[in-house]
């Protein structure tokens, strides 16, 4: 009898162990996607060009930014997200040497991203994203997505277009 009593506590204290464990892993995923959306939305930060992780709440950042400055706002980006406990930058600063690109029309901006948003047929999450509007290559991304996954996907597949220098978004996530 005891030892069923004791295997009984064993099951139980592992189940809790494992119910945790799903909690910080679902709470730590939606503080990564939330961290990535805040920096692709954020003027002044090349959100593209820097990966998230996160542990129990604790935030690393690394990539390459091309100033200290993008560095210390990426940073200050994590550090106001909630659920964040602390974030260790270990972006490195690399200056991008200038090059005299072509800046793309603010019309062939919006139709290009309007395409990578519509053609993704592997993912159904995003069609209900539309363009707003294009203004000196700043693209506004609005609508709804049925989770943060969806708005993220969305947010980073227009920050991938040619001449997109940033992306701000009004979409709604309308969880069912």
């Amino acid at each position: 009898m005891q030892k069923k009593l004791l295997g009984l506590a064993l099951c139980g204290a592992m189940t809790l162990i494992g119910v945790r464990a799903a909690q910080a892993d679902t709470k730590d995923a939606w503080i990564t996607t939330k961290v990535k959306i805040d920096l692709l939305t954020t003027d002044g930060v090349s959100g593209t060009k820097i990966n998230v992780d996160t542990v129990d709440g604790k935030v690393t950042l690394h990539g390459k930014v091309p100033t200290q400055a993008e560095k210390a706002k990426a940073e200050s980006v994590a550090r106001n997200i909630d659920g964040v406990k602390d974030v260790k930058n270990l972006l490195q600063v690399v200056p991008e040497y200038r090059k005299e690109a072509v800046n793309a029309s603010d019309a062939s901006i919006k139709d290009n991203v309007e395409k990578a948003l519509k053609y993704d047929t592997s993912d159904k999450s995003i069609e209900d994203v539309k363009v707003a509007s294009v203004n000196q290559g700043v693209v506004l991304l609005s609508g709804k997505t049925a989770t943060l996954e969806a708005k993220l996907k969305a947010v980073e597949k227009a920050a991938t277009v040619p001449g997109v220098r940033r992306v701000a978004t009004e979409i709604e996530v309308v969880e069912k």
